[in-house]
């Protein structure tokens, strides 16, 4: 069977999604898509507006067969090991290609711009570590890096565009893998990633989470009217629901023990202290704590570590992905597992009590998700059983 790929966050599924999966079966012809899917936090440092079952579940009902999710050492992480955790799954589960949606929409320019900068990563690297000293922050470097060295030659590639970099490195993965998998782009249709308003029918993940909690306009227009059904009348989880845990964590800890919390860098620990003294939301630490030197991003998974307490030896262990949770599947999909099980090469778990000693990270995840003091009990409850003994969904 031809299994194709696709690595998702859902937050939540919309129907520029349901365009991705479409333009995915029709450009690789495939017979099964997969889905690597981020857990209880995402890459941008913040909390899943929506469990990951009910994101599952939503997947499975518009066209994925197979979801698996993306452990939290990678889903939690900047877009170089973020994209090479979930290009590392997709390979172990044998697909013969990948999709993403791009700004760009042709595959040619991320593969030459790919080649380009492997050719130039010396000099780069240097770069880079030069203007991070001066005191930008990586992404600022990375672009002026970059800019200093294809200055008389650009790149075909525009990477100043969100989804133009996660291809980019998507397909950078693929590349340091040996090039197991064939990479297709699809062009993102509609509202940008970042945009706040619909174009048409579709509308960006960040529109709809500003309508879901600032507005409170409806989401039927921007989303499958089975995916929307789901967020009405559901706690919805975001960043000031865990301020209250965040706060005391900050507020009870030494300067010292963050600095081993990961990504906290020396220096930056009684900066946080001081601001979560002073403020009574997260939005408001935030404004107090963000510089030119930490992005925004960046300092949102700062706080997803420190309110996870992950230490960086925990996360410099996990170079490459070691097991893949089953979140859920279609009969197709439980048909391809079966016939792929025997050679995939880490152990696949329905369970996390199958190899709870290798998901220690994600079932903390998992705890945290589900404790924001403002969240119904029963609610909480659902969630810690679905954790520890829910076998994969089946559609």
């Amino acid at each position: 069977m031809n299994a194709a790929g696709i690595i998702v966050e859902y937050n939540p599924f919309h129907n520029g999604h349901l365009y991705h999966i479409n333009e995915t079966k029709r450009l690789s012809n495939a017979d099964v898509i997969i889905a690597v899917m981020s857990g209880s936090f995402l890459q941008r440092g913040e909390p899943a507006v929506i469990d990951k079952w009910t994101r599952t579940k939503m997947a499975l009902q518009h066209g994925v067969d197979v979801v698996v999710e993306l452990p939290y050492a990678f889903s939690t992480q900047k877009a170089a090991t973020f994209s090479a955790g979930a290009i590392d799954i997709l390979h172990h589960l044998k697909c013969q290609s990948f999709c993403f949606g791009s700004e760009n929409g042709q595959i040619e320019p991320f593969l030459r711009s790919v080649e380009r900068l492997a050719e130039k990563n010396e000099q780069l690297t240097a770069l880079v570590r030069l203007f991070m000293k001066e005191g930008m922050s990586y992404p600022s470097a990375q672009t002026k890096a970059r800019d200093a060295i294809f200055q008389k030659d650009p790149l075909p590639l525009d990477l100043s565009k969100p989804n133009n970099i996660l291809g980019f490195h998507y397909v950078q993965a693929n590349d340091t893998l040996g090039s197991p998998l064939m990479p297709l782009t699809v062009q993102r249709k509609g509202a940008g990633f970042h945009d706040v308003k619909a174009s048409g029918s579709i509308a960006s993940a960040t529109a709809i989470r500003k309508r879901l909690f600032l507005t409170n306009e409806a989401i039927d227009d921007v989303m499958p009217s089975s995916a929307a059904a789901y967020l009405k009348n559901r706690t919805l989880h975001s960043w000031e629901s865990y301020w209250p845990l965040l706060r005391y964590h900050l507020l009870s800890i030494h300067p010292e023990q963050l600095a081993s919390i990961y990504e906290v860098e020396e220096g930056i620990g009684p900066r946080l202290i001081q601001a979560a003294l002073k403020s009574d939301s997260f939005a408001a630490f935030m404004e107090r704590v963000k510089t030119k030197r930490y992005t925004w991003t960046r300092l949102q998974r700062m706080m997803v570590h420190i309110l996870t307490n992950t230490d960086k030896e925990t996360m410099q262990q996990a170079e490459r992905v070691s097991f893949i949770r089953l979140l859920g599947m279609t009969e197709n999909g439980r048909a391809y597992i079966r016939s792929i099980k025997k050679d995939i090469p880490v152990p696949l778990l329905s369970r996390t009590a199958s190899g709870s000693n290798l998901l220690a990270l994600d079932i903390k995840a998992a705890r945290i998700f589900a404790s924001a003091p403002n969240f119904p009990k029963d609610y909480a409850d659902s969630l810690f059983e679905q954790e520890y003994s829910a076998p994969p969904l089946l559609l």
